[in-house]
C-alpha cells in the first residue's frame, strides 16, 4: 500500500507556524475530532478567533494543518486552551514546537507564566507538559465530560516564563 503525503514525515524546513484563520478551520476541526473524545465545535474556534485569542497553526508546504494551539492572554499570564497534533503527525516534535512558540509569545507580552488544564488520563500530554517544565499546582474536580455522563477531573499545571523563552536556538 502506498503512503499518502499526509502519512509521510514532512520536511521540517517546509513547516511554518502561522496565525489561525477561518480558512484553517476545516483542517483544525479534522484534527480536533480525531484527537479528542469531546471535541470543540466550529463555533468554539470561531468565537476564540473573534475574541482575539492567540491561535496558531503548524502547516506544511501544501498548507495542510498538522497541528494547532489556542491560548488566552490574561494579566501577566497565558492560558493554553487547546493544542492538538494530527494523529499521523504525532511523535515528531510538533507539539513541543507549538509550546516553544507559545512560551516565546508569552515572554514577548511580558507574561510571567503559562497555565493549562489536562485530563489525568491523558498520560502522553502530561509527559509532554512535564518535559516542557509544567508542574501540577491544582485540581479542578469534575472539569471534563466523560463517558456515560460522568466527569473527569482536570490537573491544573503552571510553567514560569524564563529569560530564555523566545530566544532563537
Amino acid at each position: 500500500m502506498k503512503a499518502s503525503r499526509h502519512d509521510m514525515a514532512p520536511d521540517p524546513a517546509e513547516l511554518r507556524l502561522c496565525p489561525m484563520t477561518l480558512a484553517h478551520l476545516d483542517g483544525v476541526l479534522a484534527i480536533e475530532v480525531a484527537a479528542y473524545p469531546y471535541p470543540w465545535s466550529r463555533n468554539n474556534f470561531v468565537d476564540s478567533l473573534a475574541a482575539g485569542y492567540h491561535a496558531r497553526c503548524l502547516v506544511d508546504a501544501h498548507g495542510t494543518v498538522l497541528a494547532y494551539m489556542l491560548a488566552m492572554a490574561g494579566v501577566e499570564e497565558m492560558h493554553l486552551l487547546n493544542i492538538a497534533v494530527a494523529p499521523t503527525q504525532q511523535g515528531r516534535g510538533h507539539a513541543l514546537q507549538l509550546l516553544h512558540a507559545l512560551a516565546a509569545q508569552a515572554r514577548a507580552t511580558h507574561a510571567a507564566c503559562l497555565w493549562l488544564e489536562v485530563r489525568p488520563s491523558n498520560l502522553r500530554a502530561r509527559q509532554l507538559y512535564e518535559q516542557f517544565g509544567f508542574e501540577q499546582v491544582g485540581l479542578r474536580r469534575a472539569y471534563y465530560p466523560d463517558a456515560d455522563g460522568r466527569r473527569e477531573d482536570a490537573l491544573v499545571m503552571r510553567r514560569a516564563i524564563t529569560a530564555n523563552d523566545g530566544v532563537s536556538r
